[in-house]
């Protein structure tokens, strides 16, 4: 397997991506209208690739496209657990389902925490499904029950 940390060369397959993982995660049929949501992401990463606050892995089987994984970087004030009030926030997990059982969710996990605290960041959450939950467990991650969030 290739592990490829994505360019702004990589922004349609970035965006294709997203796409199928958007679908998959939340069940949508081919049928569902992701124009907007395709446009937009586009040019999430074309300005969050420039700007360093997004960082994106590809993962290829020679040529065929196996999984990929990001993690976004933002600001919150400081707090006492995190006084720097930098965070990170893994999100795009995704690997094919015959890729599946391998290792490679875990790699990529891996290689962006890794990024993260390179820059010096220790907050690092994500939003896990029910399929990512036992890869996030193994691997360290914990259950938020101070959170909530109001609905649209």
């Amino acid at each position: 397997m290739i592990y490829k940390k994505a360019t702004l060369d990589d922004l349609d397959i970035l965006t294709e991506t997203r796409i199928e993982v958007l679908r998959a995660a939340n069940q949508l049929s081919d049928d569902a209208d992701m124009s907007e949501v395709k446009a937009r992401s586009y040019e999430y990463y074309r300005k969050a690739l420039r700007d360093g606050t997004h960082i994106a892995y590809l993962i290829f089987d020679g040529d065929k496209f196996a999984g990929a994984g990001g993690v976004s970087f933002f600001q919150v004030m400081p707090t006492y657990h995190n006084p720097s009030g930098r965070k990170a926030y893994i999100m795009n997990m995704y690997t094919k389902p015959e890729y599946r059982r391998r290792g490679i969710a875990f790699i990529t996990l891996d290689l962006l925490v890794h990024d993260a605290r390179e820059k010096g960041i220790t907050a690092i959450s994500l939003e896990a499904t029910a399929m990512g939950r036992p890869l996030y467990e193994k691997y360290g991650f914990v259950e938020m029950w101070n959170e909530m969030e109001l609905p649209q």
